[in-house]
């Protein structure tokens, strides 16, 4: 061997100042690859669907044929009925009609073939100028499209944040006792109810108001509040309660069996791990294992259903608020759906997809803040 090894002494040192920044440069160049890439890919996801949700709502471009015929006998009943054209002919009355259709087919864009008009319908739902209603009002009489989904917002987002925000945190504390007692009686009772929750909530709202508002009389039959609304501000928070209460209790009846289940079987799992055996074999409190062992790796499955929950708020309901006739946000889609009013859906879809796409970015971010395992941009697919 010609070359000697090197001493200790003679290797040289590699300053912590210059290796630090490389290493922090990568990490940040690994982060902001990541970044753009999820964002792209987001906002591809994003398009898409919105889109599709385009295309849907026209179906296919079948609606625009049903425009040009109510355009058409609309015009045709004017134009015969109209006592100041009698005096013309038949042949005239014709090309006025003709001529009135086109304006107004032109007015509406319906001049256009429907594939092209779908491309500027979904260039304007991205940049969220969300137009027009075509026969929906708000209830201050605009057609604009913001102003219908900002006035329905606020009452979904009362009525379903109230609930699912309640039924969250109860049905995780229950669980995590029932965690703890397992094979207890009341364990056994909410696993034996658990296929209750196959039922919607509106199914169980018909129940509770044909028996509470129908049969006892202690609860109104639905509404926000009472007619007309209570002018003082105390006065009408109670009616708002008043009225809340079946709404709730349906909600949470149809859900609260299966979600606590679900989260106490998954409490369950995690606490049977050797590693948490060996803190309560070592005489830690039972709260101190369930706060460090137990609830610590189950962090983020917890924080993305939460997420997950506060975006879902934004749907509403479109059967159960029409059960209750709730004036939310899902009995407005209801009715737009019915209505054929293509602006208020692709208008309250694209804000959805926004939001959504928004949170399962962010959801990413705050794994890495929660889990020290997992890595924002790492390689290996979960960037674990």
């Amino acid at each position: 061997m010609a070359k000697s090894a090197l001493t200790l002494d003679q290797i040289p040192e590699t300053p912590p100042a210059e290796t630090a920044p490389a290493s922090r440069g990568s990490t940040l160049a690994r982060v902001g690859k990541y970044t753009l890439v999820r964002g792209i890919t987001l906002f591809i996801t994003v398009v898409i669907g919105v889109y599709l949700t385009v295309l849907i709502a026209n179906m296919g471009g079948y609606v625009d044929n049903i425009r040009r015929g109510e355009i058409q006998e609309s015009v045709s009943f004017q134009v015969m009925n109209d006592p100041a054209l009698r005096t013309l002919t038949v042949e005239e009355k014709r090309a006025l009609i003709a001529e009135r259709i086109r304006l107004e087919e032109k007015r509406l864009g319906l001049d256009q073939p429907f594939l092209v008009r779908s491309f500027r319908f979904l260039r304007n739902a991205l940049t969220l100028q969300l137009g027009r209603a075509q026969r929906m009002t708000s209830d201050s009489g605009s057609r604009q499209v913001r102003l219908i989904i900002l006035e329905r917002l606020p009452p979904t987002l009362l009525l379903f944040g109230t609930s699912n925000l309640l039924l969250f945190f109860l049905s995780l504390g229950i669980a995590l006792g029932f965690a703890r007692r397992y094979g207890s009686l009341m364990d056994r009772i909410f696993v034996a109810l658990s296929p209750t929750s196959a039922a919607p909530g509106w199914f169980y709202g018909i129940f509770l108001i044909l028996i509470f508002a129908g049969l006892l009389h202690w609860l109104p039959f639905g509404g926000m509040v009472a007619a007309p609304p209570p002018k003082s501000p105390i006065a009408y928070a109670l009616s708002l309660a008043r009225h809340m209460v079946l709404p709730i209790a349906a909600l949470l009846l149809s859900s609260i069996f299966i979600s606590v289940y679900s989260w106490r079987t998954f409490f369950l799992i995690y606490a049977s791990e050797d590693y948490v055996e060996m803190a309560r074999a070592k005489g830690l409190p039972d709260r101190l294992v369930e706060r460090r062992y137990i609830l610590r790796p189950t962090l983020p499955t917890i924080i993305t259903s939460f997420a997950l929950t506060l975006i879902g708020l934004w749907t509403g309901a479109p059967i159960f608020e029409t059960v209750f006739n709730w004036p939310g946000l899902g009995r407005t889609l209801f009715q737009a759906v019915g209505l054929f009013d293509t602006a208020v859906i692709v208008g309250s879809t694209v804000i959805f997809a926004y939001l959504l796409a928004i949170t399962v970015f962010l959801l990413d971010i705050i794994y890495a803040l929660v889990d020290p395992r997992v890595r924002v941009g790492a390689g290996g697919g979960n960037g674990r």
